[in-house]
């Protein structure tokens, strides 16, 4: 649709739905009082400034459209949830038959990479909400 070949635009369509659906619920979800913390996975392939390699088109747009709507959400989010934190989170490079051909890149178990993403959660406060961080903590350019 709308010009864009099917391979550029269903990851594209698929990241804004899905986020869209879930920050539809997070008012709900996350309660008005006390903290309430939503991570929501992407990866640094959807950052526009830590992009040096070029390339992977469609899937670097699709998650910068999910880091966008994360950040949306956040700041809308914020206006009636105080103490809410919403993020972008990239978990690293985990082991799978996807990444299994990437030689430069230390990988790390699904369950290693969660438990790093839990940690990095649990610091963050109500001031750092719609940023986004990688699975060591650290903030992750737009």
């Amino acid at each position: 649709p709308n010009g864009c070949p099917p391979k550029i635009h269903t990851p594209i369509r698929w990241q804004r739905c899905w986020v869209r659906l879930v920050s539809k619920h997070l008012p709900r979800l996350l309660g008005k009082e006390g903290r309430g913390v939503a991570g929501v996975l992407t990866a640094r392939v959807g950052s526009i400034g830590d992009n040096q390699m070029g390339g992977w088109h469609s899937y670097r747009a699709s998650k910068a459209a999910a880091n966008m709507l994360v950040r949306g959400a956040a700041i809308e989010l914020s206006r009636t949830h105080k103490d809410s934190i919403v993020v972008a989170l990239h978990p690293g490079t985990v082991e799978t038959p996807f990444t299994a051909s990437y030689p430069s890149h230390r990988k790390m178990d699904a369950e290693e990479s969660a438990g790093k993403l839990l940690a990095v959660l649990d610091a963050l406060t109500p001031a750092e909400t719609g940023r986004f961080f990688d699975y060591t903590g650290s903030e992750v350019v737009w």
